[in-house]
C-alpha cells in the first residue's frame, strides 16, 4: 500500500505539471482526490492492515493528499497569472495616442444674459425675487392700476385660464406681491426675472412665450434721475462704455411719468444707419416712476415713499448685444446656433 501511495503521488505531480488549463486541473483533482479517486480507493484497504501499520500508512496518505493539493494550488495560480499576462498583452494601450474628444455643452445664451444682468444688479444692491407664472387677475392687472375693463389691458393679449386665472403677461406681479408683503414698512430694491406669456403671433421679433426682467426701487426721495442713472450704468455694462442713452415720454398704467429708453446704435454710433432706422437710437426698455396709486394699494404712503420701475425683454437684450436677427433661434435648439455663444 505504501508503494501504491507513492506511485499515486508521482503520477499526480507529473500530470499536474503537464496541465494546460483550469479544466485539466479540475479533472485531476477529481481523479486523484475525489470520492472515487485513486487515493480514496487505496485508503479503503486500510482495514486489512495491522494496528502497527495503520498510523504509518495514514500519515503517508495525508502527506500525499497535502502534496497533491499544494501542487494543484501552485499550478492554478501559475495558469491564472499566465492568462492575465496574455490578456494584458492583448489589451495593451498606447498612451501616446491622442484621446477621443469629449464634447462639452455650455450655457444657453439666454441663461448667460440673465446671469450677467443679475450679477450687475446684485452688485448694485438689488435682490432677485421670483413668483408664479400662473397668476391671478388681481396681481397681474388690478394691483398694477389696471382695473377690470380698463382699455390699457388691450395692450397685452392674454392667455386666460379662467375669469380670475391667467398666464402672467409680465413679471410685474412679483413686484406687487413684494410690496404687499412689506406693507410699506421697508424700502425695496429688487429685480424679478422670469417667463411671461402673451398671445402674439410668432415671427422674427415676437413670441407667445419670452423672458422678462423687471426692476423696482421704492424708498424715500427716489427721483427720475435715479432711474436714469441706473439705466445708464446698465447700458454701459451690457453694450459698451461708449453707449449713450436717452429717455422719451411714454405711457404705462403703473408708472407716472413713464419713459421709453433708447441706447445709441453701436453700428453707426448715433450717426444713423439701417440697423437703427437712421435715427441713431435703438429702443431697448420701458420704465418710469411708480404710480402713487400702485404704492397706496400695497400699503406705502405715496407722500413719503416714491419709486421707479423698469422692464426689459431678455431676448431683446441678447439680440441687440449679439446681433441675433430672429427670436425663434433661441427656442429651436439648433446646436449650430447655440454653440456659437457657449463662451458668451
Amino acid at each position: 500500500m505504501k508503494e501504491d501511495l507513492q506511485a499515486i503521488e508521482r503520477e499526480a505531480l507529473a500530470a499536474i505539471e503537464q496541465a494546460e488549463n483550469s479544466q485539466d486541473l479540475q479533472d485531476m483533482k477529481v481523479k486523484y482526490l475525489g470520492k472515487k479517486g485513486s487515493l480514496t480507493t487505496v485508503l479503503r484497504g486500510m482495514g486489512k492492515l495491522s494496528k502497527e501499520e495503520r498510523p504509518v500508512i495514514g500519515e503517508l496518505a495525508n502527506n500525499v493528499r497535502e502534496t497533491i493539493t499544494e501542487a494543484l494550488d501552485v499550478k492554478t495560480e501559475k495558469l491564472e497569472r499566465e492568462a492575465l499576462n496574455k490578456q494584458l498583452e492583448a489589451e495593451s494601450l498606447d498612451v501616446t495616442l491622442p484621446g477621443n474628444p469629449v464634447h462639452v455643452g455650455g450655457r444657453h445664451l439666454l441663461t448667460s444674459i440673465m446671469e450677467e444682468i443679475e450679477d450687475l444688479f446684485i452688485g448694485m444692491g438689488y435682490e432677485v425675487k421670483e413668483g408664479p407664472e400662473v397668476e391671478t387677475d388681481h396681481y397681474n392687472f388690478e394691483k398694477l392700476n389696471l382695473p377690470k375693463n380698463h382699455p390699457a389691458r388691450d395692450m397685452q393679449d392674454t392667455f386666460f385660464i379662467s375669469n380670475e386665472l391667467l398666464l402672467r403677461t409680465q413679471t410685474s406681479p412679483v413686484q406687487a406681491r413684494t410690496m404687499e408683503a412689506y406693507q410699506g414698512e421697508r424700502p425695496i430694491k429688487m429685480i424679478c426675472p422670469g417667463k411671461v406669456y402673451r398671445r402674439d403671433t410668432d415671427d422674427a421679433t415676437h413670441s407667445h412665450q419670452f423672458r422678462q426682467i423687471e426692476g423696482l426701487v421704492v424708498d424715500k426721495n427716489i427721483t427720475l434721475s435715479d432711474l436714469k442713472g441706473t439705466l445708464d450704468v446698465f447700458a454701459k455694462k451690457m453694450f459698451g462704455k461708449d453707449r449713450e442713452i436717452r429717455l422719451r415720454p411714454s405711457f404705462f398704467p403703473f408708472t407716472e411719468p413713464s419713459v421709453e429708453m433708447d441706447v445709441s446704435c453701436k453700428v453707426c454710433h448715433g450717426e444713423g444707419c439701417s440697423v437703427c432706422k437712421n435715427t441713431g437710437w435703438i429702443e431697448i426698455l420701458g420704465g418710469g416712476m411708480v404710480h402713487p396709486r400702485v404704492l397706496e394699494m400695497s400699503g406705502y404712503d405715496s407722500s413719503v415713499y416714491s419709486g421707479f420701475a423698469f422692464g426689459m425683454g431678455q431676448e431683446r437684450i441678447a439680440m441687440l448685444k449679439y446681433g441675433v436677427n430672429d427670436i425663434r433661434h433661441f427656442y429651436t435648439n439648433d446646436i449650430r446656433f447655440l454653440s456659437q455663444y457657449h463662451q458668451a
